[in-house]
C-alpha cells in the first residue's frame, strides 16, 4: 500500500497536532482579548510557542490525535441527525427541543470522557480496580452513580408550586 503524504509520521505527528494547538490557541487569545486589543503578532508569537511545546509530549500528541478521531465521528453522526431531524420537521428553520439538545450533549461528554479514560490508559486501571475485588472503591462509585441520579432527578424535575 502506498503511503501519502497525509499519512506520513511527520504530518500525523508533528504537522497536524501544532496546526491544531496553534490555532485553537491563537483563536482563544483574540477571542478573550487577554492581552489587549490588535496584538495579533503577539498572540500568534504565544500561539506557536504553545504548539512547539505540545508536540514536543508525544504522549499527549498521541493522545490528542486519537481524541480527533472520535471527535470527527461525533461531527458526522450529528450533522447526519440535524438532517434527518430538518427533514422529517419539513421547516426550513429546524427548532432542535431543549431535552434532545441536552441529551445530546450529555452523550457526547459521555463519550469523550471515556474516550479519554481509553486513550490515557486510565480505563483498565478503573476497570482492574472495579474486578479486583476492592469493595470500598466500589461501594465509593456506585454510592457517587446514586447521588449524581437524585441529583439529575430533583433539578430536571418541574418546579411546581
Amino acid at each position: 500500500m502506498v503511503e501519502t503524504i497525509l499519512q506520513s509520521p511527520f504530518v500525523t505527528d508533528l504537522v497536524l497536532p501544532f496546526l491544531l494547538i496553534f490555532t485553537l490557541v491563537f483563536a482563544i487569545l483574540e477571542k478573550t482579548k487577554i492581552l489587549g486589543d490588535e496584538k495579533k503578532q503577539i498572540n500568534a508569537i504565544i500561539a506557536f510557542v504553545m504548539g512547539l511545546i505540545f508536540i514536543s509530549f508525544s504522549k499527549y500528541v498521541g493522545i490528542t490525535t486519537n481524541l480527533m478521531g472520535v471527535v470527527a465521528v461525533i461531527a458526522v453522526v450529528l450533522l447526519v441527525f440535524m438532517m434527518l431531524f430538518a427533514f422529517a420537521s419539513g421547516e426550513e428553520k429546524i427548532k432542535i427541543p431543549d431535552g434532545v439538545k441536552y441529551t445530546l450533549w450529555i452523550l457526547i461528554a459521555i463519550i469523550l470522557l471515556i474516550s479519554i479514560l481509553v486513550f490515557t490508559g486510565l480505563w483498565d486501571k478503573i476497570a482492574s480496580t472495579l474486578m479486583s475485588g476492592n469493595s470500598i472503591v466500589a461501594n465509593v462509585i456506585f454510592i457517587i452513580v446514586i447521588i449524581i441520579a437524585v441529583v439529575v432527578v430533583l433539578w430536571g424535575g418541574k418546579k411546581g408550586s
